[in-house]
């Protein structure tokens, strides 16, 4: 008889337990009755809360495992593409968890056209920056870690939201960019083919300059200069004839743009130097003025 009591009350324990636990999680609004019927319950908001860690988990684990190979370049890349995934996976969620308490979704569902027009005409800016958004990481036109130039500015991309692109230009001021601004104006991408650029240094000589000379010495400005790819090669052009000069320019390869105004003034400084070394002028416009006396006066 004992033994049957002890095995009866621990049962009785744990219904007792469970009851109270099934009670506190079942605190909240009721909303309807059976097949309508709608439970905002402290279950309810737990289940959101669990949900949610969880698929942030999940998510964190995907991006791991995918980005565990990659440089740091690719990397940031791959970031900014899950974005868009990550906000889609807890709008699902949002909804598998109201469906679960008992919301029907389906007018939701149906009527999310009809609302997206109201708003849209009411939030044309941010709908155009939102679908920007979307638009630039599905396509990949703008990547982390491109550098961009933008209203006469040069920038490095450090950040791609659905709304705005955080860029970062050359005195390290953050430049915030309207996504739309990507779709409907044209930006250039220095990067988005490959990481190295062409750029160059143009210089005017003194007409009458031993223009083989001023090649060479163009050519051998660029010694030295660590930023400076050695394959392909640089290369001098002779670009004109100007008004008061000849006009030459020293064309080389970069890995990093962003940083080029450095490394032309690097060059600038040579190639001032070694002109002043080898005897070639750097002229500058030059008028000659008449004046004519009036014979009347005379």
């Amino acid at each position: 008889m004992q033994e049957k009591v002890s095995e009866i009350i621990p049962e009785t324990v744990k219904e007792e337990v469970w009851d109270t636990i099934k009670g506190f999680l079942e605190l909240g609004f009721h909303f309807g009755e059976d097949e309508n019927r709608i439970n905002i319950t402290i279950g309810f908001f737990l289940l959101i809360f669990v949900s949610f860690i969880i698929s942030s988990f999940v998510l964190k684990w995907i991006r791991k495992l995918f980005t565990r190979k990659m440089d740091e370049i690719d990397k940031r890349k791959f970031i900014s593409v899950f974005k868009f995934i990550k906000y889609i996976t807890y709008i699902i969620v949002v909804f598998i968890v109201l469906s679960s308490a008992g919301v029907n979704i389906t007018p939701f569902l149906a009527a999310s056209a009809a609302l997206l027009v109201g708003l849209g005409l009411a939030l044309q800016d941010l709908f155009q920056d939102i679908i920007g958004g979307v638009l630039i990481i599905i396509d990949k036109s703008l990547l982390v870690g491109d550098v961009i130039e933008i209203n006469g500015k040069i920038g490095r991309v450090i950040d791609i939201r659905l709304r705005t692109t955080r860029a970062i230009t050359r005195d390290d001021k953050v430049v915030i960019i309207p996504n739309h601004k990507f779709i409907q104006d044209t930006i250039f991408n220095h990067t988005q083919n490959h990481k190295s650029t062409r750029e160059l240094v143009q210089v005017g000589v003194a007409y009458g300059s031993d223009i083989k000379l001023v090649e060479k010495l163009l050519l051998e400005s660029l010694v030295g200069q660590s930023e400076i790819l050695k394959s392909p090669k640089p290369f001098v052009l002779f670009e004109d004839f100007g008004d008061s000069a000849l006009i030459f320019s020293v064309y080389f390869f970069i890995n990093d743009s962003f940083i080029d105004p450095k490394i032309k003034s690097a060059i600038r400084f040579r190639i001032d130097a070694l002109f002043r070394e080898h005897k070639i002028s750097i002229p500058f416009p030059q008028r000659d003025v008449h004046f004519y006396q009036n014979s009347l006066n005379q």
